[in-house]
């Protein structure tokens, strides 16, 4: 063949030393994972911002008295809150179903794998 003139091609990249993220060869595998964290951390906000929007409608509604209005505003976020909270559930339910049908793997997009060389 002719690539058996210049020998054996190795990974610069572990060659150096050098490895991605979680320590693996590479920064492509390493992006995924850097990706899926930073993923991962927006859906924790997300749910923690609900549930203190939902904490603090909650006391408005509760404060409101008599007031129609407090009480209709109160009511819209707490809704709102709720609204959130099933569309996140909603990108993961969807997340499996698309992972199942294409991949015959639910946690296929949720937890990708990328095999190379």
């Amino acid at each position: 063949m002719i690539f058996e003139i210049f020998g054996a091609i190795e990974n610069p990249f572990t060659k150096m030393g050098i490895t991605g993220y979680a320590g693996e060869p590479g920064p492509n595998f390493g992006m995924i994972k850097f990706l899926n964290n930073i993923i991962r951390l927006l859906i924790v906000v997300g749910g923690l911002f609900a549930f203190f929007n939902l904490i603090i409608a909650g006391y408005g509604f509760l404060s409101a008295g008599d007031d129609p209005k407090k009480m209709g505003a109160a009511w819209a976020r707490i809704w709102q809150s709720l609204m959130g909270l099933l569309f996140i559930l909603g990108s993961f339910v969807l997340a499996a179903i698309f992972g199942y049908l294409l991949f015959g793997n639910a946690s296929a997009i949720l937890n990708p794998k990328i095999y190379g060389p």
